[in-house]
């Protein structure tokens, strides 16, 4: 009997095991961001939009990516490139920005400015309903 328990046991806690490791891994990597940012511009892809329908177009429940900036920059911008049309919040320690894409900046979405030290959330939406591939430039250059 002891022998069946065990038997019932082992297979379950192995089971959980691998979808706790598997959702550790999944979890978004922090990206450090300091006055030598290298390379400039750093380069980063991944999806936009996702199911949740926010004031700043379809995003997905987590972040698409993950910054923290160690030191207060005078200057950092951050653009977001796709196909569609592509929309930036973010969530730091200044308050939760939403920018859209316009014409004056080429049907990008991009913020630029002083950046106070801390840590943000990113999330890069989509105003239609699809998916696109994204590709979102950090650069401490200025244009």
């Amino acid at each position: 009997m002891k022998t069946l328990r065990l038997l019932a046991i082992v297979p379950t806690a192995l089971v959980m095991s691998l979808v706790f490791t598997e959702a550790n891994l999944a979890q978004t990597p922090t990206i450090q961001i300091n006055r030598n940012l290298q390379p400039d511009p750093l380069i980063l892809n991944g999806k936009s939009g996702g199911t949740v329908k926010s004031n700043c177009g379809n995003i997905t429940t987590e972040p698409n990516q993950l910054i923290q900036v160690t030191e207060s920059l005078p200057y950092l911008r951050l653009t977001v490139e796709s196909q569609g049309k592509p929309t930036l919040l973010i969530d730091g320690p200044g308050g939760r920005f939403c920018v859209l894409a316009d014409s004056y900046s080429g049907g990008k979405s991009e913020l630029s400015g002083y950046w106070q030290a801390g840590k943000y959330s990113l999330y890069v939406g989509e105003l239609s309903p699809q998916e696109y591939n994204y590709t979102l430039s950090i650069s401490q250059k200025n244009k």
